[in-house]
């Protein structure tokens, strides 16, 4: 069965590609394949007087304050970067395409065309969605994923009644290659055989997610070991590949290479990391036009706001891809300094050195039992509620805290996870920043290792 919206031309190429054994029409769900997508008359025409959508043409009613304005009002003044998204056509639905954005978007990363493109609200609409056009719920096909990883990819399954199989990472500790380093590396050979079983035993693996850079292990994946997945004979779905931390290992390390030779892998990233516009919400998907039409077909017809999509566009600017870059390399350099300062100020009170990789934008930093013990997931999360919880002194009126005043310090524990025990996620955050988690943590630390030596235990 063709694929709506598909140019024959496109389908052809596509089907050229590698894997030979992957079919797109027997890996989406045949209600799927069968989808009259949702159309509307802007799809044809958008020009000129526009009454086809049921709009309110007398405009938004949102005021443009001055600084005359009364004080009593709970708007704050108008800026102009406000009055600017003011002045969109707020009134109208946004575009079902966002054609602009697609193609910078393939110009940046390196896809053949904007065909190539997909935008979600954010890259869990997109991992929800794939699960959705793919996996048949309780039919016996799964979603596989290499703990520890990404928490949405479970939780979007769950949601959609889909059962999850779990290949963890290496966690020996070994080197691996393509800057796999640490206790965190993708066992190809486990996750060839897992793929196998299900087929053996009557199911079907229709989705493998792999996380490179991963969250939490900070490490980026080999592209050999990703293509030793795309060619597993027994594969016969599809290998996501999320790259939302892709800026900070470097661009030329990502899979989106891999989309010009295999038709069964979607590459993901975002706006959210690299760019510093988690608010936005925009999330990406590279694949062939066969895939990304599948979810074009799908998706929710107005799903990308058009205050998100001017942003975006603007984001992509030259201009503001430059700056974007140099944020990040000083946020990598302040990775490299936090990864070196935290044991050697701190390791006397039980701080280890990082773990995983170091190609995203935070650090797994493990909390030992004792200066030369082992990682103690007990006393990490009560250091972790310890930094978001304690005051050493009152904030100001505006909310700021003072200068060298200790305020909370917000972290991520990942002890309970596989290959995390005893680790805090740091993110990399301002050079100030940083120093206020350095002097925090030694503060809760020499406390807590107090404690214990004067209490006996915890």
């Amino acid at each position: 069965m063709p694929i709506l919206g598909l140019p024959p031309s496109l389908a052809a190429h596509s089907a050229s590609l590698k894997p030979a054994h992957f079919s797109i029409e027997h890996v989406i769900r045949p209600n799927i394949l069968a989808l009259q997508p949702y159309r509307c008359a802007r799809d044809d025409y958008d020009e000129g007087i526009l009454l086809d959508a049921n709009e309110n043409a007398m405009g938004h009613s949102i005021p443009r304050l001055s600084s005359t304005s009364s004080s009593s009002s709970t708007f704050q003044e108008t800026s102009p970067e406000h009055t600017a998204i003011l002045d969109l056509d707020l009134h109208r639905y946004p575009s079902p395409t966002h054609i602009p954005i697609k193609e910078r978007i393939a110009v940046l990363r390196g896809a053949e065309s904007h065909e190539q493109v997909f935008l979600g609200v954010g890259s869990d609409e997109i991992i929800d969605l794939l699960i959705r056009v793919l996996v048949r719920p309780s039919s016996g096909e799964k979603v596989l994923i290499c703990p520890p990883t990404y928490g949405m990819y479970k939780v979007c399954a769950a949601v959609n009644d889909v059962p999850v199989l779990s290949v963890p990472l290496v966690l020996d500790g070994r080197n691996g290659e393509g800057g796999e380093n640490g206790r965190f590396s993708l066992d190809v050979d486990a996750v060839k055989t897992a793929i196998a079983n299900e087929k053996a035993s009557g199911g079907e693996v229709k989705l493998v997610f792999l996380c490179s850079p991963g969250n939490p292990t900070g490490t980026k994946l080999s592209l050999g070991k990703i293509r030793q997945v795309l060619e597993c004979e027994a594969l016969t779905g599809v290998v996501v590949v999320d790259e939302a931390y892709v800026d900070f290992a470097g661009e030329e390390t990502s899979a989106v290479e891999l989309v010009r030779e295999y038709k069964n892998v979607v590459v993901m990233q975002t706006l959210s990391k690299g760019f510093g516009l988690a608010a936005i919400r925009l999330g990406i998907a590279i694949s062939q036009p066969p895939l990304i039409q599948i979810l074009s077909n799908t998706k929710a017809p107005y799903n990308i706001p058009t205050p998100t999509a001017h942003l975006a566009l603007r984001a992509l600017s030259t201009e503001a891809v430059a700056s974007m870059r140099e944020k990040v390399a000083t946020l990598i350099a302040e990775r490299t300094r936090l990864i070196q300062v935290l044991p050697e100020r701190l390791g006397h009170l039980g701080v280890g050195s990082a773990i995983g990789g170091n190609d995203a934008n935070f650090i797994m930093l493990p909390i030992l039992s004792s200066p030369e013990g082992p990682p103690d997931s007990d006393r990490a999360e009560q250091v972790y509620r310890l930094m978001a919880e304690e005051r050493l002194s009152q904030p100001q009126e505006n909310g700021v805290w003072k200068e060298g005043a200790q305020g909370p310090v917000v972290v991520r524990f990942r002890g309970r996870e596989p290959g995390c025990e005893g680790c805090l996620r740091v993110t990399v955050g301002t050079r100030e920043e940083n120093d206020a988690v350095l002097e925090k943590l030694g503060g809760i630390l020499g406390r807590v290792v107090r404690g214990g030596q004067e209490g006996g235990n915890r």
